[in-house]
């Protein structure tokens, strides 16, 4: 799957917001995104280009004020390092599209399988509930 599209393409479907988030490494502000306490069944998809990013059953309360999961579904994510602010971080971008999700951060001990979360922006994400279990 390729979703890349041209700066003028993104803004033409992006909110303003999305599009500082998505495609300028930016940021929302902790606690305020609508998939921070959320907890349904079901998969988050990319809010650029809609790939399935992350199943529920990976979601966890980290309390950092972010959307958190210890694992992506397999290929979806990519990982680059990121030396702003004067640190090494690890930063996760959408593999279809290119779109800034977050970082991942590792060996914090919250006793997840992986021991990663994953600090994902709510603005990153769209949400497809799971209607019935196969």
């Amino acid at each position: 799957m390729s979703a890349r599209k041209s700066e003028s393409e993104w803004r033409a479907v992006l909110s303003p917001e999305q599009f500082r988030i998505l495609r300028q490494k930016g940021t929302e502000m902790a606690g305020t995104g609508k998939y921070n306490k959320h907890y349904e069944d079901g998969m988050y998809n990319c809010a650029g280009c809609n790939a399935p990013l992350y199943r529920s059953t990976s979601k966890f309360d980290s309390g950092c004020g972010w959307p958190a999961f210890y694992e992506a579904v397999p290929g979806a994510i990519d990982r680059h390092d990121d030396f702003s602010y004067g640190m090494r971080r690890t930063e996760i971008t959408c593999h279809a599209c290119g779109g800034h999700l977050g970082h991942v951060f590792y060996g914090e001990g919250f006793g997840t399988p992986t021991d990663e979360r994953h600090c994902v922006n709510s603005v990153s994400l769209s949400f497809a509930k799971e209607d019935s279990k196969i």
